[in-house]
């Protein structure tokens, strides 16, 4: 266990961003590339994990998250031993305390990289960094093309997008060139992808983006 002193009026996100640096230095030690992925519910965190683990044959852990239950866990479980599943009961985010005791449960001699699929929202993780190398925000075309502009902060703090399910595009009224003219505006220096992980399509790129990252 760790002890975490949080004084009335300590400034909350800057003890966030030291044990964030913990667990960064913590990964560092053994080796681990650490990517933290954030999203809405249904954009398709979970299944690019599987994909990863599927398609990559690597030594994979995972950190899943949500406000209550295990159905991401489980389905994780089945591809690796090396998962932890957090619940947050009613905060909206991850942090770097609940992630840090997650690190406690892995046998990180095991793995040689680490995923973090966050609590599904565009708000909420963006301000909690959880120490890792990379954050990725995936988003689904589902989810409408203005996504970027309603929700920038999220993107202009993400190392990558991915843009998934785009094999659905023409039947949700989505223009990708619109998606792309906002990624290109508002966070210019992020990498963008699409995806659709469902078939396959993307794919490469991306996971070679992951390691090379």
């Amino acid at each position: 266990m760790h002890d975490v002193n949080l004084e009335i009026g300590k400034d909350i996100f800057e003890e966030n961003r030291k044990l964030a640096d913990r667990n960064l230095n913590l990964l560092d030690k053994y080796g681990i590339k650490s990517f933290d992925f954030m999203g809405a519910i249904g954009s398709g965190k979970t299944l690019l994990i599987e994909r990863f683990i599927e398609l990559r044959n690597k030594k994979v852990g995972v950190i899943t998250g949500d406000v209550t239950g295990d159905d991401d866990f489980r389905r994780i479980k089945k591809l690796t031993p090396h998962v932890v599943n957090i619940n947050t009961g009613k905060e909206c985010h991850l942090d770097a305390h609940l992630v840090l005791h997650a690190l406690e449960k892995i046998n990180l001699k095991e793995i040689d990289y680490l995923f973090i699929e966050n609590i599904g929202n565009l708000v909420c993780p963006a301000d909690f960094p959880l120490g890792t190398h990379k954050r990725v925000c995936i988003i689904s075309v589902t989810e409408g093309d203005d996504m970027i502009r309603k929700h920038p902060l999220i993107f202009q703090q993400s190392d990558a997008i991915v843009v998934n399910k785009v094999d659905l595009a023409e039947y949700v009224g989505v223009d990708i060139d619109t998606i792309k003219r906002d990624a290109s505006s508002i966070c210019p220096n992020t990498t963008i992808f699409f995806t659709d992980a469902k078939n396959g399509r993307g794919l490469d790129e991306f996971f070679r983006w992951i390691e090379e990252g």
